[in-house]
């Protein structure tokens, strides 16, 4: 047992020296020059393009911070390129871009009626494959809709306890080598929910700093005492176990 006592320490490779001072040497150049276009723009030397608020609304609140708003017209902007792309298909394991070019640094874009095909996507949320159009997740669920509609997904208190409610259970149990389990069919109300069943006034949760917006929210509607340490750091966790 002396091993778990033992006291854990994060250990990461670092990068050579080079590539954070080239990576802060770019941002300060890219932030300086961001800084003189914005001073040019004020007198009228430099059009800028981004919107703008009227003159008769400066007693209004900010429509915009002003590090987030330098930071969109000044860095974003310049590689704006690489984010947003527009897509002509489905987005599967890989779809097809509609190619588009920028005659005036990002601000504005014109398609070339080129599409580029069969790239792999890398950023889509379609992680179950439900948004293609073709393959066996759609015919799965084309299957599982015509015999039991498309409520499965809703509360058991409204469409009632289905036999794949009680196989998923069974199967869970067998694979957890527990006597029972409980499934819930959506993930923010499991942890929203229950977490408030579980404990309350009285009661301390320490949370990761990074935990998911329901694990909060399930925390702070229980009412308990709520203490955070930082991110997967066993020292900070257990400083407040002490």
């Amino acid at each position: 047992m002396d091993h778990l006592k033992e006291a854990f320490t994060e250990s990461f490779e670092q990068p050579p020296i080079y590539v954070p001072v080239l990576t802060y040497m770019g941002y300060g150049i890219v932030t300086l020059f961001g800084y003189l276009r914005d001073f040019l723009r004020s007198w009228g030397l430099e059009k800028c393009h981004a919107a703008q608020e009227r003159k008769e609304q400066k007693d209004f609140v900010p429509l915009y911070q002003d590090f987030e708003n330098f930071y969109k017209r000044n860095l974003y902007m310049r590689v704006r390129d690489n984010w947003n792309r527009p897509i002509c298909s489905v987005p599967g394991p890989t779809f097809d871009l509609v190619e588009r070019v920028s005659d005036d640094y990002n601000w504005t874009f014109r398609y070339t009626g080129r599409v580029i095909k069969d790239v792999i996507n890398m950023g889509s949320y379609n992680y179950l494959g439900f948004a293609e159009n073709k393959g066996e997740s759609l015919n799965s669920v084309a299957e599982v809709t015509m015999t039991y509609g498309a409520g499965v997904c809703s509360t058991r208190q409204e469409m009632g306890n289905l036999d794949k409610h009680v196989q998923l259970e069974e199967l869970v149990t067998q694979f957890l080598g527990v006597e029972a389990v409980l499934t819930f069919g959506m993930g923010f109300a499991t942890n929203s929910m229950n977490i408030p069943a579980l404990v309350g006034k009285g009661c301390l949760i320490l949370s990761d700093e990074l935990n998911h917006t329901s694990l909060i929210l399930g925390a702070r509607l229980s009412g308990s005492t709520i203490r955070v340490f930082k991110h997967n750091n066993m020292q900070s966790l257990e400083k407040l176990l002490r």
